[in-house]
């Protein structure tokens, strides 16, 4: 697919997928809480985000998660969350797959949203597994269990866990039937992206990614837009109701 066909592709397509990751929030000032950069009490997220540090000391998980809340609730939906609402409405059948846990996407406007990796404003029970908001930030206390009162823990997919096969599913046969996929602000380095683009492709549809530079996705997608998703984004689909209208 050459660069001056992907608005017309967008214009006549009906089915359509958007697959974002962690660059499309660092757009609004939340970090990637990996790295360096992402350093907290001298701990790193892979320390962390993990069933054995929550049974180990359940509290300075939970801390560590309160603090990111904290981050994230200060943060506001940048001009790519915003355009993603947009093109949800635009279309008969869409779909947003986001690895961001950080509730953006639902402040953008986004409903038709699938968080592959959870969401940091819900809270699960480690008995029942039931499933519950939690939007007050800071945490006074550990949440609880609204149903059974045990130990909540964040409704986030931990490293060494398994994502949801129900949702996984359920995505999978969206992207069974799309015609495009549009993949926003991720470098591929987490397997699951690729993969899911992967899938929609062999079954047919076409892919973009749009990213600053080139990703573990490029080889494998049929076009490429350069750029801040918030420049690329909102100019695409100027770009596609243009299309669309003419």
């Amino acid at each position: 697919m050459k660069l001056e066909d992907i608005p017309q592709a967008f214009a006549r397509a009906r089915r359509v997928a958007v697959i974002t990751g962690a660059g499309v929030s660092a757009e609004s000032g939340v970090p990637t809480f990996r790295g360096e950069e992402g350093l907290w009490r001298n701990f790193r997220a892979e320390e962390l985000a993990t069933p054995a540090a929550f049974a180990r000391d359940p509290q300075l998980v939970w801390d560590w998660y309160d603090w990111r809340r904290g981050i994230c609730a200060k943060a506001e939906p940048n001009s790519a969350h915003l355009t993603i609402a947009a093109m949800e409405q635009h279309y008969p059948e869409f779909l947003l797959i986001t690895q961001n846990v950080d509730g953006l996407h639902n402040r953008a406007g986004s409903k038709k949203i699938a968080e592959i990796h959870g969401n940091i404003w819900k809270a699960r029970c480690t008995k029942c597994s039931s499933k519950f908001e939690i939007p007050e930030t800071p945490l006074t206390e550990m949440p609880r269990c609204p149903d059974c009162k045990s130990l909540a823990r964040p409704h986030i997919v931990w490293f060494g866990e398994s994502y949801d096969v129900d949702l996984l599913e359920s995505v999978l046969q969206f992207l069974s039937r799309t015609e495009l996929v549009l993949v926003a602000g991720t470098s591929g380095m987490v397997p699951m992206p690729v993969y899911l683009t992967q899938h929609a492709m062999q079954a047919g549809a076409h892919a973009v990614d749009v990213n600053l530079e080139d990703s573990q996705l490029t080889p494998v997608v049929d076009a490429s837009l350069r750029g801040k998703a918030g420049d690329v984004l909102p100019d695409l689909w100027r770009k596609v109701q243009s299309q669309a209208t003419a």
